[in-house]
């Protein structure tokens, strides 16, 4: 949830968002009438709900970051307010470009951004199918955590690093899936799970003859010595706490240059 442009509170897709930023203003630069700043190396294009909104002049710049193939779309707001799970009801519909339409959230009447309005504003071709070649050449990672709300963050991070991903919400989910399709390069689960945990499946995909190498990274709420131990007993190549995407996106790559390396 944010405000840009009005008090009315706004909403998207926290399953959307890559990451929420804070931009130094001194970064922004106007160009051919566009706002672009410099970000992990690449020029982003930054873009405004309304166009009467005013970028700030000093301090910082609140932003939302949507990415996907090695691109990225800043979208300006006034102030980041809440990330609030729950279920998205979207009751009165709206013909106005740039909106899905209004819900209640919070107790209330939120509106709903359509990011889908605004990407290809940045970059014409969003939409376009990426070349095969690419797609080809991409690790793919199972995702596996029993929490919708950590799948839906989590999923399109991953896929925003160059990685294609498949969510699962169970370790049996996971297993069987592992058993039935020999497509995974890398798996990342959650520790925390009913029936069966982390640990308990990183042992059991260990017992799959085609898995024994397959690198698995631990997500955990809390990062303990003694976990670190137990999970090394079983086969995790990495922890990384649950909240920490940054870290879970460079544990992905350094396992995945590990297997270029190896191949």
């Amino acid at each position: 949830m944010f405000r840009a442009g009005s008090l009315q509170p706004k909403a998207v897709p926290l399953s959307l968002v890559t990451r929420l930023e804070e931009v130094d203003c001194r970064k922004i630069e106007a160009s051919d009438g566009r706002h672009l700043v410099q970000y992990r190396d690449q020029l982003m294009p930054l873009l405004r709900i309304d166009s009467g909104m005013e970028l700030k002049k000093e301090g910082t710049q609140p932003i939302l970051v949507f990415s996907d193939h090695g691109r990225s779309m800043g979208l300006v707001v006034d102030e980041i307010v809440d990330i609030v799970e729950e279920r998205l009801d979207i009751e009165v519909a709206s013909d106005r470009p740039g909106v899905l339409g209004f819900a209640v959230i919070k107790g209330a009447t939120t509106e709903i951004v359509d990011v889908g309005h605004f990407l290809p504003q940045a970059f014409e071709d969003w939409f376009r199918r990426p070349d095969a070649s690419t797609l080809r050449q991409a690790r793919t990672v199972l995702l596996v955590d029993d929490s919708i709300f950590f799948r839906e963050l989590l999923t399109p991070l991953i896929k925003a690093a160059g990685y294609r991903v498949v969510a699962v919400a169970s370790a049996a989910e996971a297993l069987n899936t592992l058993k039935s399709d020999d497509r995974f390069d890398l798996i990342v689960t959650d520790t925390e799970m009913p029936e069966v945990d982390g640990f308990a499946l990183a042992e059991a995909a260990r017992a799959i003859p085609s898995r024994a190498e397959t690198p698995i990274i631990a997500l955990a709420t809390t990062v303990s010595a003694d976990a670190i131990e137990r999970g090394r007993a079983v086969g995790f190549y990495d922890f990384v706490a649950k909240f920490d995407r940054a870290g879970l996106v460079a544990a992905i790559k350094e396992q995945s240059a590990d297997l270029n390396r190896a191949a």
